[in-house]
């Protein structure tokens, strides 16, 4: 942040890293403006100076802005004592050992490291940075630093069991863990990373609760189950952290918890010292946000018997077709598992029959034939038609590079705004 001074904005100390990726040219140019280089930076620092804890721990100790994927993102708030909570809730909840070797593929901006950057310290970890996250460079790491955990988005594990057989290695040298969060993951990805000799974690949580918030722990009965059954059970976004007080799904009409049938549809709502203080300079976001003494997360789902929650979609990414609710998030588990699909995301577009339908945005794998997108297109919509009822099918499909934030997460926002540059769906005249 820029700091005032007699009237005028100083600039904020610019810190650079020297390493190979750095072109020459841009670092002398840097350093000339007045940045200072890394390793100088940290010689700067004094070893010997006398740490003052925060005199109270509601006290802000960060201040991040949520992912923007819904086009709008807000300045996040959060205290001492969550962060200390989170940081130390994250290696009990995964298992993590002192001395655990941990791979960057997470963006540290991203909710602090989902609060690993604090975690690693308090284990006496070593972390492994990486310039440019890629499936070559995931799979160095573990083979010549011995990498042992990683955190990272869906969109990472897509990237890793779809690398070229050059990028990747014969077999992990040891056992893997992940935990990826920030997106609900497809079973097909889940699935793809077991066969890989991935053990993962999947989580669930927001900027506003710190990262990952509830997980999704494994019941040793499911050992015994297909993969592709665990898979499906390990999309589920699971049960509340240690360190969450209370963890629910409610009515979005009258407020109270919905039954734990895995199929009433309500909204997840979390409450306890792990959820920020609230919206930087934002009164009427955190008026809506707080509403009735519980964070509202926007995210709609279902609680099953077992008391686990599962994600069906945003509440702004439900699909209403022809009176009936259709999940965004389910149609595009089905794309998965489609050969061709290497990613994929679904929004409502204008119907004249059914006033909404779905629109799936693609990315091919880079091996398909793309020479012929229209069967492409007829191909996806009946392999589609043999997972989900047809009223879910899409009744378009675009091809193309996916939007994304900085983190990783697919922008539904530019994806609905594309869609309503196509018009809608006309009504097939025979």
């Amino acid at each position: 942040m820029k700091e005032k001074s007699q009237g005028h904005f100083n600039p904020p100390l610019l810190v650079v890293v020297a390493d190979e990726a750095c072109d020459p040219e841009a670092l002398r140019y840097a350093l000339g403006q007045g940045a200072i280089e890394y390793e100088k930076f940290l010689e700067s620092g004094d070893p010997d100076v006398a740490w003052k804890p925060p005199q109270d721990e509601w006290q802000s100790i960060a201040l991040g802005y949520t992912s923007g994927t819904t086009a709008s993102p807000k300045g996040v708030v959060l205290h001492h004592r969550g962060a200390y909570l989170m940081s130390l809730c994250n290696p009990l909840v995964w298992g993590m050992n002192e001395g655990a070797i941990y791979l960057w593929t997470l963006p540290m901006f991203h909710c602090n490291g989902w609060c690993f950057t604090w975690a690693l310290a308090a284990l006496c970890g070593t972390n492994i940075c990486l310039r440019q996250v890629t499936a070559k460079g995931v799979y160095s790491a573990i083979e010549k630093h011995g990498v042992t955990h990683f955190c990272a988005a869906p969109v990472v594990l897509n990237t890793i069991v779809n690398a070229a057989p050059e990028d990747t290695i014969l077999a992990l040298p040891h056992v893997v863990h992940v935990m990826t969060a920030g997106a609900a993951p497809p079973p097909a990805v889940l699935f793809a990373m077991s066969r890989k000799g991935f053990r993962v974690t999947h989580t669930y949580g927001l900027s506003e609760t710190y990262g990952p918030s509830t997980i999704c722990a494994w019941k040793p009965e499911w050992d015994s189950l297909p993969p592709d059954t665990q898979a499906r059970l390990n999309a589920r976004q699971g049960v509340r952290y240690t360190t969450l007080e209370c963890l629910d799904v409610i009515s979005t009409k009258t407020g109270e918890p919905v039954p734990a049938d895995g199929k009433s549809m309500g909204e997840i709502v979390m409450r306890g010292n792990v959820v920020m203080k609230g919206y930087l300079k934002n009164p009427k976001a955190n008026e809506e946000t707080f509403a009735n003494g519980w964070f509202h997360s926007g995210d709609l789902g279902v609680k099953h018997q077992d008391g686990y929650i599962e994600i069906k979609d945003r509440s702004k990414d439900i699909i209403i077709s022809g009176g009936e609710n259709i999940s965004s998030v389910e149609v595009e588990n089905s794309l998965y598992l489609h050969p061709a699909v290497l990613e994929a995301s679904v929004v409502a577009r204008a119907d004249e029959r059914w006033g909404e339908s779905p629109c799936a945005f693609v990315t091919l794998k880079p091996e398909v034939n793309k020479s012929d997108e229209q069967w492409l297109a007829e191909d996806i919509m009946k392999f589609c038609k043999s997972k989900m009822p047809a009223y879910w099918v899409p009744k378009s499909v675009v091809f193309g590079p996916l939007p994304k934030t900085a983190t990783g997460k697919i922008q539904k926002h530019v994806l609905r705004g594309k869609a309503q540059q196509l018009g809608p769906v006309k009504v097939s005249k025979l």
